[in-house]
């Protein structure tokens, strides 16, 4: 399995603003759900920390391979995402990792750490 985790800074003038810009990105991807094949897992939240250094947003998602992913990144609903929050975002940082099963069978089970 594949873990593929993405933050954003979202735009927004004002307070109210910046809410609605995340509740669309939300709603944008929680709409993926059952349409991408290979994709296990999705849940997408805001912060409620409120410190200076978080993102506003985090996308928590988890494929079947790393072949499914690739898959996603050019699928037809995510292509439709992506251009309908086009501008939305400040920035964005992304992290994807194997669970151990998928880094043992990628590796042989001596390169699980």
């Amino acid at each position: 399995m594949i873990k593929h985790i993405v933050m954003w800074d979202v735009q927004g003038a004002s307070e109210q603003e910046l809410r609605a810009n995340i509740a669309r990105l939300k709603d944008a991807f929680e709409g993926l759900r059952g349409r991408v094949p290979g994709l296990l897992h999705l849940e997408v939240g805001s912060d409620e920390s409120n410190v200076d250094y978080a993102c506003d947003v985090v996308l928590y998602s988890e494929f079947e391979s790393r072949a499914a992913l690739s898959a996603y990144a050019t699928h037809p609903a995510h292509l439709q995402v992506r251009e309908a929050l086009q501008g939305l975002r400040i920035a964005r940082y992304q992290v994807d990792y194997a669970t151990a099963a998928e880094t043992e069978g990628a590796r042989g089970p001596e390169a699980v750490v």
